[in-house]
């Protein structure tokens, strides 16, 4: 049998060859944690290389993606299906080793990191889920929630200031199950941190209320093992395993320095590190002994076949807990959804309130949320004004956490909110949604480009949309950020105008699986529109005609659909029929069919005006170089909401003057409200 050693070299070995190989990579990270990594996987880790997606199994995540190298060859030489030729082909196109590991390119990968910080926000949110499913669905003596979190980090990941926000907050909550290791190396790509960063992380985590292992041997096996096991000890707290490490380990002439953290480290210091380590194989060539020592498989099995057969005992105990519980283990809808769907609609158009759409937001999950348990959110300090809490909302607190626990107060953490929201998507079970203003999406914005990265169901709701926000001013009032998300690849965004469109928005939000969707919601009262029949069930296209017209085109969203339909009627007494199509969501209507395009922006109608209270940028491709665009191509001022529509001349006087020019011929292509 391989020593320990032995087991930890063969991760070393892959890792400095994969990089040279591809002349590009992190080789000091998986060296230097490699024996960290032996005792974890190998002696605590609870997971199954035949089934990545069992559900009570730990999770491992990698925050300090850019040592990928080391998820890789852990779950290569466990049994995963990640064969040595996906190792060889390490940063090639197209392979299951992209540079920093991404969800659903290999198997085992739990989440995709890299930004630095970020993963440890994932595990943070996935901690959370595992202690809520455990509290609604463990009972009556069986548990079929059990899990540990389990996450290496390193000094960038702590630098980063999402690592205070989501740590703190994992305190406060007494994450007990979620185990951090931070690769206490002192090196980062500049070089030794103590110029740059001299934290006393320790004392940082234990203010947080998190356990700390200080000064973690992280090269002897004895030593991290005790660790570990002090840490599982520990069940009201999450702990934290400060390792001392040499990064680059068992490299003669890069050990210890920035040299091995980014950059492969030669032919000539592999081969020195080869005999410095007593590892004779040649390049990808284990032995079989070494694998036989790593392999996973068959206690992973045993494990997996022991929870399936408490599983069963628990179906056959609590059948309708375990019909629940594996519907949302599958993502699926409840039955009964399309109908209470239809209903909530009904009921909103009936209504035909004036109200702001953040207010026609709380009201969607006044109608949803009760048929989705899954359903699990919470805002960044601002629950009252984006009005995301609604009457079956229970929160989410460190004593208890509750079997019907669905709300969390972040504080203000938009960006470990967002984060750790992806975490809860990526664990399953929940549909979790995350909220603050639109503003501050902008300190959310990278957690926003994962989940839309891993096609993550997660619902980000954004409300005080534009210059409506009113008096609270420029830095604070959202001019460019909805025509940035909407640049994003496959974050899909509504700008819904009524309570009828927020509702829809809500149900598509839902229903989405393969990505994220931001839900952007005024704060002040918008006018109902009447609608058909039709026109509602079109609404889901994302685009539709409102008001019928042959002379010119009005294209509004959100707060500016009602002066657009108010601009529409002046035109009307002047003998100009404009249609208006409220287009909620740009790329819901753009991905429809060019029949159904065509239908609502017919090419022969040239005439066209553009109406939204943000940058004009974007909506060019919809109105064409012969139309206009009422927007805001500057940032905001303090003001009444009132005074600011006016100012910037987003009023239906304006707009309407707007399209009689475009008609005329006398418009000069300018837009309005710069």
């Amino acid at each position: 049998m391989p020593s320990r050693r032995e087991l930890a070299n063969a991760v070393r070995a892959l890792a400095m060859d994969a990089v040279q190989r591809a002349k590009s990579g992190h080789p000091g990270m998986p060296m230097g944690m490699a024996d960290i990594a032996e005792v974890l996987w190998n002696d605590h880790l609870r997971h199954d290389p035949a089934d990545p997606a069992w559900p009570d199994r730990d999770r491992f995540v990698l925050s300090n993606g850019h040592g990928s190298m080391l998820l890789y060859a852990l779950l290569h030489l466990s049994g995963y299906a990640l064969p040595m030729e996906e190792i060889r082909r390490f940063r090639q196109l197209r392979s299951m080793t992209p540079g920093h590991p991404e969800y659903g390119d290999a198997p085992g990968v739990e989440t995709t990191t890299g930004p630095l910080g970020q993963g440890l926000a994932n595990a943070v949110g996935m901690a959370i889920a595992e202690r809520v499913l455990a509290a609604r669905f463990n009972r009556g003596g069986h548990e079929i929630v059990n899990h540990r979190t389990w996450v290496f980090l390193g000094d960038g990941c702590l630098m980063e200031g999402i690592s205070h926000e989501a740590c703190s907050l994992a305190g406060t909550l007494g994450l007990g199950k979620l185990i951090a290791f931070y690769d206490d190396n002192n090196i980062s790509i500049d070089g030794e941190v103590g110029g740059w960063f001299t934290d006393d992380t320790p004392a940082r985590f234990e203010a947080y209320g998190w356990h700390v292992t200080r000064d973690v041997d992280g090269h002897d096996p004895a030593a991290v093992g005790t660790a570990i096991r002090g840490a599982l000890a520990v069940t009201d707290r999450p702990s934290l395993l400060c390792c001392k490490t040499i990064i680059g380990f068992g490299a003669p002439g890069k050990a210890g320095k920035a040299s091995a953290h980014g950059a492969p480290l030669g032919d000539g210091e592999i081969a020195e590190a080869r005999e410095a380590l007593g590892w004779p194989h040649p390049p990808f060539e284990i032995p079989g002994d070494v694998y036989a020592g790593w392999d996973a498989r068959e206690r992973g099995s045993a494990r997996h076949r022991e929870w399936r057969s408490r599983l069963d005992a628990w179906r056959a105990a609590f059948p309708r807990e375990a019909a629940e519980f594996e519907r949302r283990a599958s993502g699926t809808l409840p039955a009964g959804w399309a109908e209470e769907c239809a209903r909530g609609l009904g009921e909103a158009d009936a209504a035909a309130a004036a109200i702001a759409s953040r207010k026609a937001s709380q009201n969607a999950l006044e109608a949803f949320g009760p048929l989705l348990p899954e359903l699990i959110g919470g805002s960044a300090d601002l629950t009252g004004s984006n009005l995301t809490k609604w009457s079956g909302s229970r929160v989410l607190t460190r004593e208890d956490a509750g079997a019907d626990a669905n709300y969390i107060y972040f504080g203000v953490r938009e960006f470990a909110m967002s984060a750790i929201c992806n975490g809860i998507a990526r664990h399953g079970g929940f549909i979790p949604y995350a909220a603050t203003f639109l503003m501050f999406s902008e300190y959310a914005r990278n957690a926003l480009r994962m989940a839309a990265l891993m096609g993550q169901r997660v619902i980000f709701v954004f409300t005080h949309d534009s210059i409506g926000l009113g008096e609270d001013g420029p830095t604070h009032q959202a001019v460019e950020q909805t025509a940035t998300l909407r640049l994003m690849p496959n974050l899909s965004v509504w700008r819904p105008c009524d309570a009828v469109e927020s509702m829809v928005a809500w149900k598509a939000a839902i229903e989405r699986r393969d990505g994220p969707t931001s839900l952007l919601f005024s704060r002040q009262n918008l006018p109902h529109q009447s609608r058909t029949g039709e026109q509602i069930a079109a609404i889901r296209h994302g685009g539709y005609v409102l008001r019928e017209g042959g002379d010119a085109i009005l294209i509004a969203t959100g707060s500016e659909v009602g002066i657009a339909m108010d601009a529409a009627a002046i035109l009307a007494d002047e003998g100009i029929e404009a249609r208006v199509v409220s287009m909620p969501s740009t790329d819901v209507f753009d991905a429809q069919d060019a029949a159904y395009r065509e239908s609502v922006l017919p090419r022969s109608m040239r005439a066209r005006v553009a109406v939204e209270a943000g940058v004009t940028a974007g909506w060019r491709r919809y109105v064409g170089e012969d139309g206009a665009v009422a927007g805001v191509d500057s940032f905001g001022k303090s003001a009444p909401y009132q005074d600011l529509y006016e100012h910037f001349g987003l009023t239906a006087g304006n707009v309407a003057a707007m399209v009689e020019s475009v008609i005329t011929g006398t418009n000069t292509g300018a837009s309005a409200g710069a």
